[in-house]
């Protein structure tokens, strides 16, 4: 597709000027105001190069490029020259090309193959996957979807939390109070009720926490008995975690978790120690971190077991041995900042320079009206309780309306379960929120469901078109004239961004970008829709605003699949 910016930095550049053809597009802005153009160029900055007022050096740039065919009109305003785009020009190179590259638009080369390993999801076995889970597991499928979309081979990792001294309580409360009946018949509320009774029980009787610091280091030196039981807990937490990545269309290409690691931190511990970092404190060993500005970093505990730090080393280091990663992310809780500053400081100190290409991706943290989730106290939502509820007030809300030849068991799924997704990819990840049933499944405003509602509208206006009519269009036989209207030009102008957006909403790690641009998509799509008979007589006006309606359609089902939302052509 034509870039609009190159085409006017080429068209502004004179030497005189003093500016490079990148510069002149570095400069060049988009007007708040669309009155004022659809870009703007600057001349403050010409002033004292060409000792001249900017008020005069835009008058003379407008007066030099007013009569390109690129334009419309060119004016100038104070120190800005203001440009018009010629509306049938950009209708003709925007829709032509969404058309002919379909499911295709919106994807670049930039990443050139390059290797992106995106960390994600990430939980706790034996433990419930609650919503406090949904922000890292569909912020982390959407980066990953995003990367994808701009050139990179992505590597999706779920690193599971499934070694340290959780475990060793929880093998303790099993012994105690846990039976083999219990878990078959619910296995993650069973071993729930273990972890929060072991916490009970644990602050009358403190000697339960020297029995599960001995548990958990009998499991890191692989006796057979708490082998087995470790290894029951996590084969049934990953038949419950996999139930609800199935509802969301989610799939990782490695579940390597911290377990995977124990047979490989000796060799980093070792490593350490020849290199002069380990201290000795209180029994412990630590690496010294003070002069960095930070706490120490404890690599092993008194009893000579490992910790996170330790862990994520020995990942990281594996990592980029196995897939040479050109970028390696780290989709967590902002919780965990000084965690991962203190591991990405020991790799530098190992000479690690690479650990620069290791990137935390933070994000805020999810509450409850009455307070911070506890899995220790037992106070949390279970997220497939969330996406069923979800699930089942849309099919309350379509059968109340009556929607013939609909499958309302399939659309409720795709509508329900995208409903919560947008939510949590409309605002930006680093806020904090708490979590209101009442605010995530409703359905009105800018959510998902009116994203995928546009979708469908189109699809309804593309069905009831004459099969002829989008034969011609997609053979190009487009008369562009007739989509020079303004709610045609303000639809077509966000459906050219969509490629610039997605790279930019990559580059920041920020699904909400991409979130934000697509509900303004589908506020110009309904614009359009109403302002514009779109099925009318005149076969070559009927043609171009078809062709607008599919250009928009591909790009709002594109859109919506890197959020990891469905986009259902009947509602």
């Amino acid at each position: 597709m034509i870039n609009f910016k190159q085409q006017i930095a080429e068209t502004i550049y004179d030497e005189a000027l003093g500016l490079s053809v990148e510069e002149i597009q570095g400069m060049l802005e988009i007007p708040a105001d669309e009155t004022m153009g659809d870009y703007a160029f600057p001349c403050f900055r010409l002033a004292k190069v060409l000792r001249m007022a900017p008020q005069k050096i835009a008058a003379g740039i407008a007066e030099r490029i007013g009569g390109c065919e690129l334009f419309a009109k060119v004016e100038q305003v104070n120190a800005y020259v203001n440009m018009f785009l010629s509306r049938e020009r950009i209708a003709e190179e925007v829709i032509s090309e969404i058309i002919r590259e379909g499911d295709a638009y919106g994807r670049t080369d930039l990443g050139g193959g390059k290797t992106v390993i995106v960390e994600y999801s990430s939980p706790n076995i034996a433990k419930p996957f609650h919503i406090g889970h949904i922000r890292s597991t569909v912020i982390g499928n959407s980066i990953y979807k995003l990367y994808d979309a701009v050139g990179y081979h992505v590597i999706r990792i779920n690193h599971l939390g499934d070694y340290g001294t959780q475990f060793g309580k929880m093998i303790v409360a099993y012994r105690k109070w846990g039976s083999e009946a219990e878990l078959e018949k619910a296995p993650i509320q069973s071993l729930l009720g273990y972890y929060t009774k072991f916490h009970t029980e644990a602050e009358k009787d403190p000697s339960l926490d020297d029995e599960a610091r001995e548990a958990f280091v009998k499991l890191e030196h692989g006796e057979p008995e708490e082998t087995a039981l470790w290894e029951r807990f996590r084969e049934l937490s990953l038949q419950e975690f996999n139930r609800v990545y199935d509802m969301l269309g989610i799939s990782f290409d490695s579940y390597a978790g911290e377990s995977f690691y124990s047979d490989k931190m000796p060799a980093i511990l070792e490593e350490m120690k020849e290199k002069g970092l380990l201290v000795k404190s209180r029994g412990a060993q630590i690496v010294d971190l003070e002069p960095y500005g930070m706490t120490p970093a404890m690599i092993t505990k008194s009893d000579g077991s490992s910790l996170y730090v330790t862990r994520d080393i020995a990942a990281a280091m594996y990592r980029k041995k196995t897939y040479d990663f050109y970028k390696n992310i780290y989709v967590v809780a902002s919780q965990q900042n000084l965690h991962f500053k203190q591991w990405k400081k020991v790799l530098e100190l190992m000479g690690y320079e690479w650990q620069e290409d290791c990137i935390h991706v933070p994000f805020g943290l999810v509450s409850l009206k009455d307070g911070t989730m506890s899995t220790r106290h037992g106070r949390v939502v279970f997220l497939e309780d969330v996406l069923n509820q979800a699930i089942e007030k849309t099919a309350e809300i379509m059968r109340d309306k009556n929607t013939p030849g609909v499958d309302i068991d399939e659309v409720a799924r795709e509508v329900g379960i995208g409903a919560v997704i947008f939510q949590e990819l409309s605002n930006n990840r680093i806020k904090d929120y708490v979590f209101d049933w009442d605010k995530v499944l409703n359905f009105d405003g800018e959510t998902g469901p009116y994203v995928q509602y546009t979708h469908a509208r189109a699809c309804s206006v593309l069905r009831n078109a004459a099969e002829e009519d989008l034969a011609a269009i997609r053979a190009g036989n487009v008369d562009y004239s007739y989509l020079t209207g303004e709610s045609a030009n303000a639809l077509i102008k966000m459906l050219y961004q969509v490629p610039e957006v997605i790279a930019d909403a990559a580059a920041k790690y920020e699904p909400s970008i991409l979130t934000r641009h697509l509900i303004d998509v589908a506020q110009k799509f309904n614009k359009f829709y109403h302002d514009e008979h779109i099925l009318v007589d005149d076969p070559a006006e009927k043609r171009a605003k078809l062709a607008l309606v599919l250009a928009s359609k591909t790009v709002i089902a594109n859109c919506l699949g890197l959020l990891g939302v469905k986009a259902p052509e009947r509602m």
